[in-house]
């Protein structure tokens, strides 16, 4: 007993358990003697061997992983209740006085815990930091270091550090998180999710995540190498001061997606359940596909590449790189089997993983990704049920597709069993099943009765009418495949609406050139072959190469010379309509003027009867003036004319004849006698 407590007199310690990392001599010392490596009381001889840097001979020997640790039995069995069960029953076995051996292969952690541990029961000072306080709370649970046999016993403490210190912290809780996903001996799983360790680091972290951008006050992944935004005047000091402008929103993802995919699931699980927003779910969803997923994309495998080089070779554990999922897609053989089996199992884990928890309002992802995570799904042989969930989601979002996109290739799809030479070149299946869910979505999406269904509909429609492309743009790739069947290529054809399909020249272009590259194709092939063109709504380049192309069967060309008659009657009885309407318009105007005119005399006729009640009184008031001046205006009038009669006498009786001069007189003498 007084051999232990020395030990600890000599190192300084006059409390085990919270010391942190700090390099000083006490805490971490370590020194060449003999040969052999002194590390805070522990020998290291070589690989294998750890002793007590004690002169009294070790009585117990601990194997763990590989490494043999020569202890002794009484400060190890006084604060780990297993090792106390273990040596009493060796010891009765073999006697108290044998040197005790025991195995511990399944500790969580493996021997670098165990290492921890042994320092702890020794005396010697143990930092606890964020790296390994899920491995000492592990080990120690599993080694029972409990509160019963020592009050503040290693389990405790490390418990208060994940209580107090990693909950509060953004960095520490996910590197607690990271540090649960060790592989083969130093694995803490099923221990970490036993313990709550796992759940109270995903909520730690998905409560951060979901916090306010602006209340973002801790470090983060890439906001050291960031560029900073323009600072933003402070209110608070009357525009004077400046702050920092806020992260991004998306500001976490990059720290999560450094996690093994179970407990990034977790935390996009929670990150969900709190409310946070699709688009940057499936944006932290997207990163983390082009991060760890081999997606067929140069420039994402190049990052991936990059990212794996800045992070270490194998984050997570079970990740074999992409050099081996390429050989499982080739169907590689031979001594590399089991290792592409396995790469291919993480890989598929991986895809199952991240489909179960793409979030499935529209738009959260691109189509791009959603296809190419499908293209591997099934490479991978992916559960059923997840495949067709992704086929949904990309079918739903078809018109943002890309004709790159859905040129799957057929040899990545393991399941058809046919030989390569009967086996057509691209998956025109896939394809089909994605237009029939994109058409059944549009359907069966919801009719509003608000005053915007109409621009609804026009959205629906354009929509619809870049699926009818692309699928005509696809027909015309793959028709130039000799192994293309025609009832595939017909089914395709035909999957899409014919009232989304204005014109049909994309249609008759890949028709023509599946025929060019079928020339083995018989007539009746060709007839249904070609029942899916609409030759009314072929252009007039069109039917005139359809009237001359001889690979068409005579009746179509038929059909195609009767729709072209059919437009030039039409076109002639359209300028006969266009006229007719022209006089029509012209007589409505005619009788629009007309009766403008009625309306605007009738006013004039209205206003003249107001203005003439208006002066009627003024009328009526000069009418006695009038009358008084009447009589001498008319002898005025009188005695005018009979002075201008005379005035004008003579000279009329000097231009006229003699005759017409006497019978004037007399008629003016006749007339003054009456």
């Amino acid at each position: 007993m007084e051999i232990w407590e020395a030990m600890e007199r000599e190192n300084h310690v006059a409390e085990r358990g919270l010391v942190p990392v700090s390099g000083g001599s006490n805490v971490q010392m370590q020194q060449e003697h003999g040969g052999a490596k002194i590390d805070a009381g522990f020998v290291h001889r070589g690989q294998s061997c750890r002793y007590a840097s004690t002169d009294t001979p070790s009585d117990m020997l601990v194997k763990v992983g590989g490494v043999n640790f020569h202890l002794h039995k009484h400060p190890m069995i006084s604060r780990c209740g297993r090792l106390a069960r273990l040596v009493d029953e060796a010891s009765s076995l073999h006697g108290p006085d044998a040197i005790t051996v025991i195995e511990l292969p399944d500790l969580p952690g493996g021997h670098s815990a165990f290492e921890l541990t042994a320092k702890f029961c020794y005396g010697v000072a143990v930092g606890i930091t964020a790296a390994n306080v899920a491995a000492l709370r592990c080990a120690a649970e599993y080694l029972e270091m409990s509160e019963e046999l020592e009050e503040g016993n290693l389990a405790s403490r490390a418990e208060a550090f994940l209580s107090y210190v990693v909950a509060s912290s953004w960095r520490d809780s996910v590197a607690v998180l990271r540090s649960c996903g060790g592989d083969g001996e130093e694995s803490l799983l099923p221990w970490a999710d036993d313990l709550q360790i796992v759940r109270r680091c995903a909520e730690s972290v998905a409560a951060k995540a979901c916090t306010n951008p602006r209340a973002v006050r801790w470090p983060y992944a890439g906001s050291g190498s960031r560029t900073p935004s323009p600072a933003r005047p402070s209110s608070s000091n009357g525009g004077g001061g400046r702050q920092p402008a806020p992260p991004p929103p998306d500001w976490w993802v990059d720290d999560i997606c450094t996690l093994r995919i179970d407990h990034f699931v977790r935390v996009v699980t929670a990150v969900q359940a709190k409310g946070m927003r699709a688009d940057l779910v499936g944006a932290a969803i997207t990163r983390y596909a082009t991060k760890w997923l081999l997606l067929n994309d140069d420039k994402e495998s190049s990052a991936a590449s990059a990212s794996r080089g800045r992070h270490g070779s194998a984050p997570w554990p079970g990740h074999a790189g992409g050099g081996a999922l390429q050989m499982v897609l080739a169907g590689g053989e031979g001594d590399d089997t089991q290792s592409t089996e396995t790469a291919a199992s993480e890989q598929r884990r991986v895809v199952e993983s991240l489909i179960s928890i793409i979030p499935r309002q529209k738009d959260s992802v691109s189509c791009s990704f959603l296809l190419r995570l499908l293209r591997l799904a099934v490479a991978l042989k992916a559960a059923p049920a997840l495949v067709t969930e992704v086929e949904k989601l990309a079918g739903a979002q078809l018109d943002q597709a890309t004709l790159a996109d859905i040129l799957v290739p057929s040899s990545s799809y393991p399941y058809t069993g046919l030989p390569s030479s009967a086996t057509a070149a691209y998956d025109v299946d896939l394809v089909q099943r994605l237009v029939e869910q994109f058409v059944v979505q549009e359907q069966s999406s919801p009719s509003s009765s608000s005053p915007s269904r109409g621009k609804e509909k026009q959205e629906q429609s354009t929509r619809a009418q870049r699926v009818a492309c692309l699928v005509d743009a696809y027909l015309t790739e793959v028709s130039r495949d000799r192994n293309l069947a025609l009832g595939k290529f017909q089914a395709l054809a035909e999957s899409v609406p014919e009232q989304v399909r204005p014109c049909h020249d994309a249609l008759y272009r890949a028709v023509d050139a599946y025929l060019k590259a079928h020339p083995a194709a018989g007539e009746h092939e060709r007839k249904r072959l070609c029942r899916a063109v609409d030759c009314g709504r072929l252009s007039r380049e069109a039917r005139a190469h359809a009237a001359r192309n001889e690979r068409l069967p005579v009746r179509v060309a038929v059909r195609v010379l009767l729709s072209e008659q059919e437009k030039m009657a039409g076109g002639r009885a359209g300028r006969k309509e266009k006229e007719e309407e022209v006089v029509v318009a012209l007589r409505m105007e005619v009788e629009s003027v007309s009766a403008k005119y009625m309306e605007l005399q009738r006013e004039v006729e209205l206003l003249q009867r107001q203005v003439e009640r208006l002066l009627l009184p003024l009328s009526s008031a000069v009418a006695g003036k009038q009358q008084s001046v009447s009589g001498w205006a008319s002898g005025l009038k009188k005695l005018g004319r009979l002075g201008r009669i005379q005035v004008e006498q003579p000279a009329v009786a000097a231009a006229a004849a003699p005759g017409e001069t006497v019978s004037r007189e007399h008629r003016r003498r006749r007339n003054s006698a009456s």
